[in-house]
């Protein structure tokens, strides 16, 4: 039997789109397990210290990426906030930073022993939520009550899949790079030969040309951020702010993933990610636990 926190329908304004130092898109997984953990630390403190969210699921409802396109441009441009002109009156310099509006739901599966009095979990959970707090790096509007669902078999977890309809969850499909770089390609092409979009021409008896597109995937196949690798030793370094806790630099490991409908899914467990750590590999990666 699974456990579930389910927060319904988060509405987030200015959410951090900028997923890697490379992609701009859905929010990275490590941003939303970055929330969730954040939930869990403030629930250690408020008197449930034996919780511990164990995987999570997000489905996205609604996402509106704040980029802009005009007439005869080849790109789109962010919509970016204009910072107050200088003395002079000349633009002061700045980061553009990716913005994206969205709605989504956490789906996440915890453990806590003696949790007897439910209301009073969720009061509390709603009371951090409506606080001051970010998730993903975003201003959180509103978002509908919040449950605790028990998945007592498989008719259960397709019910409750049923809920999160309308609505995309996002899954692992590394699978699909890993296939591509088992056939000689590298990791960057492995990725892209995923991405692109192949157009086609082709003359019709009439001698009309027809074009179509396709991809090398059916499919809603997006590039997600799902963790980071170490590229330093772990150790103490100048001037970081917690001298107590080691300290390594690290850059974003980026794969695929696919948005799915809910309804295409038969196991709960086909929608959660779990967070991972290989020290050997210097890996600290969300992946599926199924």
């Amino acid at each position: 039997m699974k456990k579930i926190l389910y927060i319904p329908k988060i509405k987030i304004h200015n959410a951090n789109a900028l997923s890697s130092p490379y992609t701009i898109g859905f929010p990275a997984m490590t941003a939303w397990g970055g929330g969730v953990h954040a939930i869990e630390r403030k629930l250690h403190t408020a008197g449930y210290p034996g919780l511990t969210f164990k995987n999570i699921g997000v489905a996205c409802h609604h996402i509106n990426l704040q980029t802009y396109k005009g007439t005869g441009d080849y790109v789109s441009s962010l919509i970016i906030n204009l910072n107050p002109l200088k003395k002079n009156g000349e633009k002061s310099s700045f980061i553009e930073e990716a913005r994206c509006h969205l709605t989504v739901s956490l789906i996440i599966e915890y453990e806590c022993p003696n949790l007897d009095d439910t209301d009073k979990f969720i009061n509390i959970v709603e009371n951090i939520v409506h606080g001051n707090f970010k998730l993903a790096g975003g201003d959180i509007l509103n978002f509908n009550k919040i449950e605790i669902i028990q998945i007592e078999d498989k008719a259960s977890g397709q019910k409750f899949l049923q809920r999160l309809m309308p609505s995309y969850c996002l899954v692992d499909r590394r699978d699909l790079m890993i296939k591509s770089m088992e056939e000689g390609r590298d990791a960057i092409d492995a990725l892209l030969d995923h991405l692109k979009v192949t157009q086609t021409s082709k003359i019709e008896d009439t001698g009309e040309v027809t074009w179509s597109s396709h991809r090398k995937d059916k499919g809603w196949i997006v590039p997600i951020s799902i963790g980071y690798q170490g590229i330093t030793d772990i150790c103490n370094t100048q001037d970081q702010r917690d001298r107590d806790t080691p300290h390594r630099f690290a850059e974003s490991v980026v794969s695929l993933g696919q948005f799915i409908m809910p309804y295409r899914f038969t196991n709960i467990e086909e929608i959660l990610w779990q967070y991972n750590v290989d020290l050997d590999k210097n890996l600290y990666m969300y992946q599926q636990i199924k």
